[in-house]
């Protein structure tokens, strides 16, 4: 079975599309062009704004001109995630999407149903000759997964609608009306380098087959960290059997748990066999307590070429010790919402370049206090290490409102059609009504979504019959504003 086979055909019709175009964060022109021809030539209004984002205005159907105004709002980025085998160019090479059972997946890279099958959705509104509804506005913005740089950039007074359903969440059942805020962190430690002696062997460590996932989503899940991980190993290796550091790398985006993490160190010849029991008994430990989260974990040691030169015994060791201090995953649970995490860190990159250790990490957190103090956790950690943190990026959380009109229209439409309430949740995830109803604060906001498991990773996928419960949903809401 293919895509176009699956129902609702002009969904699954839209987001076929929509993966043959590239669309990485930060790499968005051809889906930009592609959304701007789209509208266009359906007829209907069409803007590209300064930002790159892309609005979409279809008038009401016939008898439902007085209704409010709704603006269903997705992001064209997508997060560019593969396997290490995998060979693919997320800037060039279309996802290679297919069926399995029920569930619509990605051969080796994730697939993009985050945020594609939301605006897939929107676009299927856009071109329906049958759906009954008011003024639509269709808000596709830019750069979602990596910055929220479009919705930061959305200017007040460019849409027109009252009502804001975000097409972003992923548990198809639920309703969200909050979300986490977020900061960014950049931490540096500077390092001496020295020249290579005799007698050590280059070696490679590898650490990967990790699962990572989504830093917001999935941090509940207590997944392995691979930077962590990389850390753990490194740190006896370094201080007891004379093993030196050259480099480290692990991880690619902040939001996104690193699933693996290199390192290019120089062993002791005489000691080879020592250091590879070593990273065996630690292997043999990490299996063990990851293996309900992280089966697949895999840590070993193969030979490479010679490095030109190596960091500082004292210096790599300060700042390994600094990776292994920082802090990572679920900080505090929610005492108001059973079941959400508060506030946490996503530890994301670690790098060593130029004479010095990057370490880039996203806070989340639904109270900016416990965020701010996070932050100073963090900065007490690498301050203490010698180096200075940096934040950028910061963003307040989306506060529930309880007495939201389109909330209660939702659950009611919802019961009607499924015998049952639709759950009303908040999420530690960034979604962008938090910004997006600071630069419009009398919009009343909704989001909503099909079931989508494990994005940000190759894991990544749909659940099909979820997108057709959706859809039918989000028809019915229309329909009834």
């Amino acid at each position: 079975m293919t895509l176009h086979e699956l129902k609702p055909e002009s969904v699954w019709k839209n987001f076929h599309k929509l993966t043959q175009i590239p669309r990485p964060s930060k790499k968005e022109e051809k889906i930009a062009e592609y959304l701007y021809s789209f509208g266009k030539s359906l007829g209907l209004e069409t803007i590209r704004d300064e930002a790159g984002n892309i609005i979409i205005r279809k008038p009401a159907t016939p008898g439902m001109e007085s209704a409010k105004g709704v603006i269903l709002q997705g992001h064209m980025d997508m997060v560019p995630q593969k396997n290490a085998d995998k060979k693919h160019d997320f800037e060039n090479d279309p996802i290679e999407a297919w069926v399995d059972g029920e569930w619509v997946k990605a051969r080796g890279t994730t697939l993009g149903a985050d945020n594609g099958i939301g605006v897939a959705m929107g676009l299927a509104v856009l071109e329906s000759k049958d759906l009954k509804h008011g003024p639509v506005e269709v808000l596709i913005t830019t750069d979602e997964e990596t910055g929220m740089t479009g919705a930061r950039a959305l200017k007040p007074g460019i849409l027109k609608g009252e009502i804001l359903i975000n097409l972003d969440s992923e548990t198809e059942g639920e309703l969200y009306v909050g979300c986490a805020g977020g900061l960014d962190a950049t931490a540096t430690i500077a390092y001496k380098e020295k020249e290579i002696p005799e007698g050590f062997a280059a070696m490679k460590l590898n650490v990967k087959g990790f699962k990572g996932g989504h830093s917001g989503m999935d941090i509940i899940l207590c997944r392995a960290n691979a930077n962590k991980i990389a850390a753990r190993v490194l740190l006896p290796l370094l201080r007891d059997y004379g093993v030196k550091l050259s480099d480290i790398e692990g991880g690619n985006l902040r939001n996104a748990i690193p699933r693996e993490a290199f390192a290019t160190i120089l062993v002791p010849e005489a000691r080879l066999s020592e250091v590879e029991a070593k990273i065996a008994e630690i292997k043999g430990i990490i299996k063990k307590e990851y293996a309900g989260t992280d089966p697949d974990a895999d840590i070993f040691m193969e030979k490479t070429g010679a490095p030109e030169k190596y960091i500082d015994e004292k210096d790599a060791i300060n700042a390994i010790k600094a990776v292994i201090a920082c802090p990572d995953g679920t900080e505090r649970m929610s005492d108001e919402m059973p079941g959400l995490v508060e506030t946490s860190n996503n530890m994301a990159i670690v790098k060593s370049e130029n004479g010095q250790f990057t370490v880039k990490s996203l806070m989340r957190s639904s109270v900016d206090t416990a965020k701010d103090f996070l932050a100073e956790k963090m900065r007490a950690v690498f301050e203490l290490a010698g180096g200075e943190v940096k934040f950028d990026g910061g963003y307040s959380g989306w506060a529930p409102d309880s007495s939201s009109e389109i909330l209660h229209l939702m659950k009611d439409v919802y019961k009607k059609m499924y015998g049952n309430e639709p759950k009303v949740m908040a999420i530690h995830a960034g979604l962008e009504c938090g910004i997006l109803g600071g630069t419009y604060p009398c919009w009343d906001m909704v989001s909503c979504g099909p079931t989508i498991m494990s994005p940000h990773s190759p894991d990544e996928r749909v659940n099909i019959k979820s997108v057709e419960k959706c859809w039918n949903f989000l028809k019915e809401v229309l329909e009834n504003i």
